[in-house]
């Protein structure tokens, strides 16, 4: 039996609090999950520093890959059981593709490094280019199980992540604007959250997605439960993914990152407060390797030693990062953002050097994205099926969705030390500039 073909005398199954069980059915997908590269997922954390503030958010990215996997093996069962191609070329679900499916499915996010989205931001790295790296580089563990299937497939495997694939059927069960990667990471991060924001009828739009010759499309009278989910997104996004509490915690994590690596000279010693792991990114001069070594644990190991660093911005930062000490922030807008320099200004006074402990950040999610013939650049857009077979853009026919479509939701906050609002404090220059401030806002609420 060709190792394509080659099934598991029994299936494997993973209990899973979100999809219940995860079944793996094909010898390549469990030799892929016992790839060193992959089970590195397991210490990287799916909501990076979220879990800060969601204590419950402690789950992997492993899991989260794992979870997307599942979903996708579904969507190919239901397509095989209700929609097989009967004639080439029109346009219903070829099985063949079914192998390249899942393990792109299984691998979309194997490029994540440790604390991803801000470690990408301080040392330039890209995880989906790192991830067709992993697939296509012969030296990983990764490359050596999907080249068995074929010499080429490990370059079809990326070209689903690159968006490259011929088949979009493929591509946009993966990445679409209702896609398996969407769909488990809004359940599992709303479960391990506490956040029911997040639920929405998986069942249900399984049952209704289907293949056609552009894509993946949905039947008309499933529209609600894609309503649903277009809604449960933005919820998501608004109170977990853009938490102010959440996001203060990653300005830390980012200057302490920045104050590293501009200390880096002096850190390379050959001490324990050397970041050996490190010094590679420090310098611009990394390999795969290199990358493959860090994880979330690799980076805390180093911020606990930095504590005890004679540099005093990096010690605090690191304490305040290990040890839970958010900044303060509010929300500003075009009429309050003058404010900002003046507030720095007391801020540096007061003593705490402004590059490293006061940030602007702004946070903004596009709910969902119709097709703009003048944008250069669009998702795919969600496309339901009448009955007659003709189709119509979700939000031509949703006024839900009508009304979240092509607006950005999120906000712009300004943060600062904590200190700066203690009434305990020694510091009291921040006070005049405070109450200023707060005349423009208007709302206490608004200080996170």
């Amino acid at each position: 039996m060709e190792y394509q073909e080659k099934l598991l005398p029994r299936e494997k199954v993973f209990r899973d609090p979100v999809l219940n069980y995860i079944y793996v059915q094909h010898q390549v997908i469990l030799d892929l999950i016992n790839t060193k590269e992959f089970q590195r997922l397991r210490r990287i954390k799916q909501l990076g520093p979220a879990s800060y503030t969601f204590h419950g958010a402690e789950h992997s990215r492993f899991t989260h890959s794992l979870g997307v996997y599942e979903i996708t093996r579904r969507i190919c069962d239901g397509f095989l059981r209700n929609y097989p191609s009967k004639v080439e070329g029109d346009g219903l679900w070829d099985d063949s593709q079914r192998l390249v499916a899942l393990c792109a499915a299984l691998l979309h996010d194997i490029g994540h490094g440790a604390y991803s989205h801000t470690f990408e931001h301080i040392f330039g790295t890209n995880h989906e280019a790192i991830t067709q790296e992993i697939i296509t580089s012969e030296k990983t563990e990764v490359n050596q199980v999907l080249s068995k299937i074929s010499p080429s497939f490990p370059k079809e495997v990326a070209s689903v992540i690159d968006h490259t694939y011929p088949n979009q059927q493929v591509v946009q069960m993966i990445s679409s604007q209702c896609d398996a990667d969407r769909m488990d990471y809004l359940l599992r991060d709303a479960y391990n959250t506490g956040a029911n924001y997040g639920n929405f009828d998986l069942t249900r739009i399984l049952r209704v997605m289907r293949p056609y010759e552009g894509g993946i499309c949905f039947e008309i009278n499933g529209m609600h439960a894609v309503e649903d989910y277009i809604i449960s997104r933005l919820q998501m996004y608004m109170q977990v993914y853009f938490h102010p509490v959440s996001r203060s915690m990653e300005v830390i994590l980012s200057h302490l990152l920045q104050r590293a690596k501009e200390l880096a000279s002096q850190l390379d010693k050959n001490d324990r407060l050397t970041p050996h792991l490190l010094m590679p990114f420090f310098k611009n001069d990394f390999t795969i390797d290199d990358y493959l070594k860090l994880d979330d644990g690799v980076l805390n190991t180093y911020f606990i030693n930095w504590i005890d660093s004679d540099d005093k911005i990096l010690s605090d930062l690191a304490d305040r990062f290990i040890n839970r000490k958010p900044l303060k922030s509010v929300e500003y807008n075009n009429e309050t953002e003058s404010l900002i320099p003046t507030m720095q200004k007391w801020i540096q006074e007061a003593g705490f050097e402004t590059t490293y402990y006061t940030a602007v950040n702004n946070s903004f999610d596009l709910p969902y994205d119709a097709y703009d013939p003048n944008k250069k650049h669009h998702a795919t857009q969600i496309e339901l099926r009448r009955n007659d077979g003709t189709m119509i853009e979700l939000s031509k026919i949703s006024q839900l969705v009508s009304a979240v479509t092509g607006k950005h939701l999120g906000d712009e906050r300004f943060f600062f030390p904590k200190e700066m609002l203690s009434k305990d404090s020694d510091i009291d220059l921040f006070e005049p500039v405070y109450q200023e401030f707060q005349k423009h806002i208007k709302n206490d609420e608004l200080i996170k």
